[in-house]
């Protein structure tokens, strides 16, 4: 996928890039904190479904441009819509949590409602030391979504997850740590450096591991493994040659040369 250019204009939109094998996609609308819009929803899963494709990406990174992260949706295209616009927020949330690379929500300022529900689809989350979250909609009257609350759940556990969705309080960077929130808090100017030094290790590392990880770890809660799909990994580690290829650069004091392909699978 070609790097998209970064535009002049300050108006909604959602941006990707793609870079030494990481992919960056960008929350931008800085007149509402990079609120979501209608069509920003929307051009979430087909970027990302365009990223899915490029073999040439290893890692995802969700960020926001201007100094903070998402405040969720737009309000004022809630009015009459909301259904509408909780159904566009759940298929980019699912399309997020679906991407078959390690993905990573790199958060600054607000990480709010349909903004936290992004991160939380992320497989992890690295945050600023002035990051806030929050979920919000018993401030609106909203049901949040079935599969964005089993998210949530699974991270912080039922507590704090009844927390901050019946309170719709905001907690800081630190409270969100100590309750498995977030992954990481880098203080200061940090969390930039920490972001791509994290990416270019993911982007180094066995991809045919990763996948079968994220399968794993994602279908946990649900239960045993199907043996299908674990017969189905064997069979992928025993053709790739990965682990051959893992050792060998162990012992030769060298980086590996990791080939497995991803796409088409």
């Amino acid at each position: 996928m070609p790097q998209e250019p970064m535009p002049q204009d300050t108006g909604p939109a959602v941006l990707a890039a793609v870079e030494d094998g990481v992919a960056t996609l960008t929350i931008r609308n800085p007149a509402k904190r990079n609120a979501m819009t209608p069509a920003m929803w929307r051009r979430v899963p087909e970027l990302l479904e365009d990223l899915a494709a490029d073999p040439a990406v290893r890692v995802l990174v969700l960020t926001g441009g201007g100094g903070t992260f998402c405040a969720g949706a737009d309000i004022s295209a809630l009015r009459g819509g909301e259904q509408e616009s909780r159904g566009l927020a759940v298929a980019a949330e699912e399309a997020l949590a679906a991407f078959p690379r390690p993905t990573l929500a790199a958060v600054r300022g607000h990480c709010v409602g349909g903004g936290c529900q992004l991160a939380v689809a992320c497989d992890l989350r690295f945050a600023a030391g002035d990051a806030l979250f929050g979920v919000t909609p018993a401030k609106l009257g909203i049901v949040y979504p079935a599969s964005a609350t089993r998210r949530l759940v699974s991270l912080t556990g039922p507590a704090t997850a009844k927390y901050l969705l019946f309170s719709g309080e905001l907690i800081g960077a630190e409270r969100a740590l100590r309750t498995g929130l977030v992954d990481e808090v880098h203080p200061g100017d940090g969390l930039g450096g920490r972001v791509a030094e994290f990416a270019r290790l993911l982007a180094s590392r066995s991809q045919l591991t990763q996948a079968a990880a994220k399968e794993f770890a994602d279908g946990s809660a649900r239960g045993p493994a199907d043996p299908e799909r674990i017969a189905h990994w064997d069979r992928q580690a025993r053709e790739s040659g990965e682990a051959a290829e893992g050792v060998a650069a162990f012992l030769e004091r060298r980086a590996p040369a990791f080939t497995w392909p991803l796409t088409g699978r």
